[in-house]
């Protein structure tokens, strides 16, 4: 499903009616022949077995027959068998010469042109096929039937929406609303009637012979003639490829009626997304040029068809006068793939709801701990501003430490940090290497992301690599080579988050002990701790015998009361964007 957002948005674009619009358009800008791409005639009709041929022969054929039997030493009916055999040969010969000569059983210089040619001008439904309906059949089906069954759509895209749905049964909650949405989709599902389930039926069943034709081994054929001087050309024994003419003959044959112009349309819009990334798509004009194409491709199966007479040169090779082509099975899946499509859509959309919902619970969360700022996202990562950016898994907490850094670190926490670091003596050389470390990396928080922006963007070297694989024109190579980008963006963005959660964990160790306030004055961190507190003010205490006694913890300064306060205002800080980031880290699992 995630690979078909492309579709979603181009899709989209066009309602029911819009749609339809089009392809009245079309139809009145070009003509799409009606005629039957394997039109059965009487050569090729199917025949009684020999058997009953034989048997509604007059008398004076049959005696005939047997006395010939009795000289050849032959069977009657084996006699007329050849000769009727014979006869097919010979008509074959007679209609289209040159494609097969019945006595020597070969196929001739112009059955192989004729093959080649087929194999070429299918190769155009080879290509949208793999663009269209081989990349996600469901979404395919979806919508075809937002043309064949309008009001079925319209209802599944309309009544079907979580937001709508949980307007309308507030007390309900997630589990139960997906019940309720399932509920709807078979009630729309109900409401498909014979006429329109009929109508899907033929397009997928002509789409899954056009497949299966357009991806038919044509080769296999080709690569067995051989260049013969007394045939004149290029020729083969029938008998070597007569499995794969049959096989062949079935697909043509149950290829009889040409697809419609709402079937190619459907197929069409999908392989205009593949344009995505021209600036704008004219979907009537680009349209019009695919059914011209189209009718190009499907002139050249009926001219096939026509003049290579598949069935009588195999009722020849097979001995066979019965012999008849056989109706190949696809298409009666539709329904299925059309079902499991909407149930994954409706799923889809409950997940991206939910998430949204949780996303924006998070961002409500810290929204006061932002000061009400509106999040810093980044410039060239994947988002509603920039949906062509890179997608970054990391790009939620990467704009909250963006935020983070300029309206909480270095407005508010950095006035505790930076006097710490440039006066603080520590007692140890470790505690003062990973306060400085810590520092530093929260304090260059904001050039690592802005470099890491950078490289993203058109003009870095990742978003380089994300333009070219995106421009690839193979669909398996663009998906892997974007994989491979995306990968290595996040990995970058991983580190960024990971580096600064360290810096932000190791800093509230360092402040936790500088925030110890212990009973003899002295620091856990800080040798020096008076200086930014201040001497503790002497005070005494009256004990039960009525003589003095030192206090049992200093009482400091003001001023060391409003650091210590500041301290741990930090220290609450640091916490605070640890929780954040904890959040957006789960909400990232979850999604």
């Amino acid at each position: 499903m995630g690979e078909n957002k492309q579709f979603n948005k181009l899709a989209s674009e066009l309602s029911v009616e819009e749609r339809n619009d089009l392809l009245k358009k079309l139809a009145g800008q070009l003509t799409l022949s009606h005629e039957l791409l394997y039109d059965v005639d009487e050569t090729e009709s199917p025949a009684k077995t020999i058997e009953l041929q034989y048997q509604t022969l007059p008398w004076y054929e049959h005696l005939l027959l047997v006395i010939l039997s009795f000289f050849k030493s032959k069977s009657a009916i084996k006699l007329y068998e050849e000769r009727l055999i014979s006869k097919i040969g010979q008509e074959i010969e007679n209609k289209y010469p040159g494609y097969f000569d019945y006595r020597s059983l070969q196929l001739l210089p112009l059955f192989h042109k004729a093959l080649t040619e087929l194999k070429v001008n299918v190769r155009f439904f080879k290509d949208a096929l793999d663009m269209g309906l081989n990349k996600d059949r469901g979404a395919f089906y979806a919508f075809l039937g937002s043309l064949e069954m309008g009001a079925v759509h319209k209802r599944l895209e309309e009544e079907i929406t979580p937001l709508g749905l949980s307007t309308k049964h507030p007390e309900k909650n997630e589990s139960e609303l997906r019940q309720i949405a399932m509920g709807l989709m078979e009630d729309a599902f109900a409401a498909i009637n014979e006429e329109q389930r009929n109508a899907m039926y033929q397009h997928a069943r002509i789409l899954s012979c056009l497949k299966e034709l357009s991806f038919f081994l044509f080769d296999r054929i080709l690569y067995a003639f051989a260049n013969d001087s007394a045939a004149g050309g290029m020729a083969c024994s029938v008998s070597v490829v007569r499995e794969q003419l049959a096989t062949l003959n079935n697909i043509l044959y149950s290829l009889r009626t040409p697809p419609s112009v709402s079937l190619l349309e459907s197929l069409f819009i999908f392989i205009l997304q593949e344009q995505k990334g021209k600036e704008a798509i004219d979907i009537q004009s680009e349209s019009k040029t695919l059914l011209s194409s189209t009718e190009n491709s499907l002139a050249a199966i009926r001219e096939f068809n026509q003049t290579v007479l598949l069935t009588p040169i195999l009722r020849v090779a097979n001995r066979n006068t019965a012999f008849s082509p056989s109706v190949i099975s696809g298409g009666e899946d539709w329904i299925t793939v059309y079902r499991d499509y909407w149930k994954q859509h409706i799923e889809q959309l409950f997940d991206e709801y939910t998430k949204e919902k949780r996303h924006q619970e998070v961002i409500d969360s810290f929204h006061y701990f932002l000061k009400g700022a509106s999040l810093k996202n980044m410039e060239h990562a994947q988002s509603e501003n920039n949906p062509a950016g890179i997608p970054v898994r990391e790009s939620f907490a990467i704009a909250f430490l963006l935020t983070f850094h300029s309206v909480v670190f270095i407005a508010d926490i950095n006035k505790t940090l930076r006097p710490i670091l440039l006066e603080g003596e520590f007692f140890k050389r470790e505690s003062r290497m990973l306060f400085t470390e810590s520092y530093n990396d929260l304090m260059k928080l904001d050039e690592d992301i802005k470099r890491f922006d950078e490289e993203i963007s058109p003009s870095g070297e990742i978003g380089k690599q994300y333009a070219i694989a995106t421009a690839d024109m193979s669909l398996t190579n663009r998906r892997r080579k974007i994989q491979v980008v995306v990968e290595t963006a996040n990995d970058m963005a991983v580190e960024i988050t990971s580096n600064a959660k360290k810096a932000l964990e190791n800093m509230l160790i360092v402040l936790q002990g500088i925030a110890q306030k212990d009973p003899d004055g002295k620091n856990e961190m800080l040798s020096n701790i008076y200086k930014f507190t201040g001497k503790p003010l002497a005070t005494t205490l009256l004990n039960a015998s009525g003589t003095t006694s030192s206090a049992t913890s200093p009482v400091f300064t003001p001023k060391g009361i409003a650091f210590f306060n500041s301290v741990n205002d930090a220290m609450q800080s640091l916490r605070q964007a640890l929780h954040i980031l904890d959040n957006i880290e789960t909400l990232s699992v979850r999604s």
